[in-house]
């Protein structure tokens, strides 16, 4: 069994390019599918948020229509309600010792752009996690925590690393459109990421040493996979 911390935006709302507030948290399939595959196969599972805040579900994540059908969207809220005992009682970012984990886990939703993104305390614990050979595993909107790992010299602790996130394409057509704030894979282009994307809506999941991503919502049972055989070797 290994040590594996999650975390988990706490914003629940996010800031727009026209000054408009944006309701947003975690996207519930790809919380779900990433701690229910990886307890499956037999890992422990710590929840951190910034200031351990409980986290927020983005509510359209459970609507039928993004959800996958009225099942779907059941399963996802019934899981949810399972750990729920686990998302009130995650631990702050700032008291997290990355040498505690084998695996950091960052499933997106838009949130991640409100917070992960910039808090100093989630670049710390990624860039001790890449140090010490952890595996970082971000998807979708999750790599948008990869820009918190500033160095000393004020460059990305992911500078040159292959990697892939929610491509600005499918932003624009099924994100939040020309309304959203900053693009998050061209900001990771801009902090020196090499990005390998695929077409939009397509399972893509990228490794590079210990660094696993995925594209989006459809690579999230990928990624988790990808984890748990890393963690096997």
């Amino acid at each position: 069994m290994s040590n594996i911390l999650m975390i988990v935006t706490g914003a629940n709302s996010l800031t727009m390019k026209d000054g408009s507030q944006h309701p947003t948290g975690f996207w519930a399939e790809e919380l779900v599918t990433a701690h229910r595959d990886l307890v499956a196969a037999g890992h422990s599972i710590v929840i951190a948020t910034p200031g351990g805040v409980t986290p927020t579900v983005d509510r359209g994540s459970l609507d039928p229509s993004q959800a996958g059908g009225d099942a779907q969207a059941r399963e996802l809220a019934e899981y949810l309600d399972s750990i729920a005992g686990d998302l009130s009682a995650a631990v702050p970012v700032a008291d997290v010792d990355a040498g505690d984990y084998d695996a950091i886990v960052l499933p997106g939703g838009h949130g991640p752009m409100a917070d992960l993104a910039f808090d100093a305390n989630v670049g710390r614990l990624l860039i001790a996690a890449d140090a010490g050979g952890a595996i970082i595993a971000p998807f979708c909107h999750g790599p948008a925590a990869l820009l918190s790992a500033k160095l000393a010299d004020g460059t990305n602790a992911f500078a040159g690393r292959t990697l892939t996130v929610f491509t600005d394409e499918e932003e624009r057509t099924g994100g939040t459109g020309e309304n959203t704030p900053w693009w998050v894979e061209s900001a990771l282009r801009d902090a020196g990421a090499v990005i390998d994307s695929a077409a939009s809506w397509s399972d893509h999941v990228v490794v590079d040493g210990n660094l696993v991503t995925g594209q989006n919502p459809q690579s999230s049972a990928s990624v988790a996979r990808r984890v748990i055989n890393a963690l096997a070797r």
